[in-house]
């Protein structure tokens, strides 16, 4: 495709962000003895290398490492040992995580915001010289970046949202001069650009008043219309790109099926061909040529990521991928003759792996482990599990169990555990199979996880996704609740001694769980959490604006008094009077997305109301804590909260509020240590 060399999804830049726990602090160090754990550091520190990359000409690679504690982009010469590496950037405060090659092979692109306020602006940096460029030099500005080219290597066709907030007007920028140049005003509100390999734009895409798209045909600014596509297929069927010829376009297409096929489409004929479908999930990722954009191999993703051949020369690939890797595997980087790929490689039992693979040769090597501290420890297995709704859906989720609580590997314990139910955000996301972070150090310190794909997640079908709309609190709610129930009835967990946190949509079912259904959980960890739907819907950032339909049709509607009534019956807010167990919220002051006034007017009705809560806020983080310093003091925090509601071990803070933000504005004194430990912090 046209934009394989700069995926758009990657740089519409972490939308879906780690969200990471928060809790409260370690009571005394009697409580971790006599069981030795897995470091906080070691699990959610830096990794030591990440993200992999090989220049298109193969001479090179790229990776993430720390840099004076902060993730940055280091290169090395093929062939050389990777402690011979240099850094390529300078970051000092902000962690990079995600970078490319720019087509033209010399320059090294990323971006990066400030403080979490996900106002992106867009960097070169030479591979040869290590000169660094600002490519967008603006303030409260957003870059997009839609196509990158190998006929105009050293062009990218960008959108900035410099003269309009809600929608990014098009420019050509060359990465190695940083010279910009507008196409046009993009006062027809289009969404979506798609570009053939001449940085042509050719389709464009805008919302619809019901929440749908309508697609056009583009050519020097003349539209003609090509396809319409209703609410109902608003999250599965959409444009993929062109291949480099401009002959094929390619779509996701759910219309007259339920999951998302992969088309390709003859734009000269107007023939459709489907090239992959699956009636259990969407078609995922794809595998494409380099150079002409032609998919050879594509992903569905169930219980489990299975990658299927297009092109029949590549199921030698997959199947001697498959048989040699464990877990789940994916390319994360190609040479221009595709000869060489960059493998991403998830053992789920151990830590992440990158290795180069010769597709003549039939061979890997190891490039690094990304985090080697891991390596050898006993980590706990996943089990991929299909739970019924009480109205007959079924819900992939996942079951992570302590390390030797399962021992005839039955994916049950031998006894009842204390359980952690940990929601995924977006709400229009999903959990996959895999290594996990929070449930590896969850399952070290003696709790079951599970995730559950509520209704609402995507992946499934859109029949799945539909069927969460407005469901906020409700059937979604019951969904979350009836894997709860399932793991008490397959002697799973202790009813007493289950917890519910998560982030974002997460955190809002979990303000929900504790408000609404308090008997489920023992205790909830929220952060970045809507608390009041009317606010939430009337402070999205204004780059949301093409989606501010879906959400409303999806949520709730703030415009009408049927919707402001039904949006705040279903916020947490509502129903404050009735939490009575241990709650924490912890918060990014600079959340674009969920306002910190979300976690603030929530907590003022509780210290109201004189119920106790503990309020984690860190004044330089937004959707999410990035800084590896903050992440691991808010799982110090965290891990002893749980400790003093489930029961479990854990881990003394020690150093690990040393460099983090950390405040706690409100109930430092409801946590035994906590006070102690921000006083002995060092002051800046």
């Amino acid at each position: 495709m046209s934009n394989r060399h700069l995926s758009t999804a990657a740089w519409t830049v972490l939308a879906a962000l780690t969200i990471l726990p928060a809790g409260i602090i370690a009571l005394d160090q009697a409580s971790a003895a006599g069981k030795d754990l897995i470091p906080r550091d070691v699990i959610f520190g830096n990794p030591e290398r990440a993200g992999a990359q090989i220049s298109p000409d193969g001479k090179f690679f790229t990776f993430l490492a720390p840099r004076d504690g902060v993730m940055n982009i280091w290169i090395v010469k093929r062939g050389q040992s990777f402690d011979e590496a240099r850094p390529l950037t300078a970051e000092k405060v902000r962690p990079i995580r995600q970078y490319y090659w720019s087509a033209n092979g010399e320059d090294v692109l990323y971006v990066q915001d400030k403080g979490g306020d996900e106002n992106f602006l867009l960097y070169s940096v030479s591979a040869k010289t290590g000169k660094e460029r600002k490519l967008t030099d603006f303030q409260g500005v957003r870059v997009f970046i839609y196509a990158g080219s190998l006929s105009r290597p050293n062009e990218l066709l960008v959108g900035i949202n410099d003269r309009d907030k809600a929608f990014h007007d098009p420019y050509l920028l060359n990465v190695s001069t940083g010279e910009l140049k507008k196409l046009f005003d993009n006062t027809e509100k289009y969404d979506g650009f798609v570009a053939d390999d001449s940085l042509t734009i050719r389709f464009v895409s805008r919302a619809t008043q019901d929440g749908g798209q309508e697609v056009f045909k583009f050519d020097n600014g003349k539209t003609e219309p090509f396809t319409k596509i209703g609410f109902e297929d608003s999250t599965t069927t959409g444009l993929a790109g062109l291949t480099s010829d401009g002959k094929t376009l390619y779509m996701t297409e759910s219309r007259e099926r339920n999951t998302a096929a992969l088309v390709a489409i003859d734009l000269a004929s107007g023939e459709k061909k489907v090239l992959a479908e699956d009636a259990r999930a969407d078609i995922g990722g794809t595998i494409s040529d380099p150079v002409t954009g032609i998919v050879l191999a594509y992903a569905v993703d169930y219980l489990k990521n299975e990658w299927k051949a297009v092109d029949p020369a590549l199921q030698a690939d997959i199947d001697f991928l498959n048989e040699n890797l464990k877990g789940q595997w994916a390319v994360q980087s190609q040479t221009l003759d595709n000869q060489v790929w960059i493998i991403g490689n998830d053992p789920v039992t151990g830590p992440a792996r990158a290795l180069t693979y010769d597709r003549k040769e039939k061979k890997l090597d190891l490039l690094y482990v990304g985090r080697p501290k891991l390596e050898g420890l006993a980590l706990p297995e996943v089990c991929p599990v299909e739970i019924k709704s009480r109205d007959g859906l079924t819900l992939v989720s996942y079951l992570t169990l302590p390390v030797g609580s399962d021992t005839n590997g039955d994916c049950r314990p031998e006894s009842p555990l204390p359980m952690v139910l940990n929601v995924h955000g977006g709400p229009w996301a999903r959990d996959g199979y895999g290594y996990n972070s929070q449930s590896v150090w969850l399952a070290d310190r003696g709790y079951a996880t599970l995730q559950v794909n509520f209704r609402g997640s995507t992946g499934f079908g859109k029949e799945f996704t539909n069927a969460g709309d407005k469901q906020w609190g409700r059937k979604m709610h019951d969904d979350l609740l009836d894997g709860v129930n399932w793991a008490i009835a397959e002697g799973i967990a202790q009813k007493d001694k289950v917890a519910i946190y998560g982030g974002s949509y997460g955190g809002y079912a979990t303000l929900w769980g504790i408000t609404n259904t308090p008997e489920a959980f023992a205790c909830g960890v929220a952060i970045v959490a809507p608390s009041n739907l009317n606010t939430l819907l009337d402070t999205i950032p204004p780059y949301w604006e093409s989606f501010k339909e879906q959400m409303f049709r999806r949520v709730g509607d703030p415009r009408t008094e049927d919707g402001k009534a039904l949006l705040n019956e279903r916020s947490p807010l509502t129903y404050v009077d009735q939490i009575a167990d241990p709650l924490l919220i912890g918060q990014g002051a600079n959340d674009p997305r969920v306002k910190q006034a979300e976690a603030d007017q929530i907590v003022s009705a509780m210290q109201a109301k004189n119920i106790p809560v503990t309020y984690v806020l860190y004044p330089d983080e937004g959707h999410g804590f990035a800084r590896p310093e903050n992440r691991t003091s808010f799982y110090a925090v965290s891990e002893a909260f749980l400790s003093q509601c489930l029961g479990g071990s854990f881990e003394p803070v020690g150093d690990d509020f040393a460099g983090s933000t950390i405040t706690v504005p409100q109930g430092a004194d409801a946590v035994p240590g906590l006070k102690d430990a921000l006083a002995a912090m060092p002051k800046p």
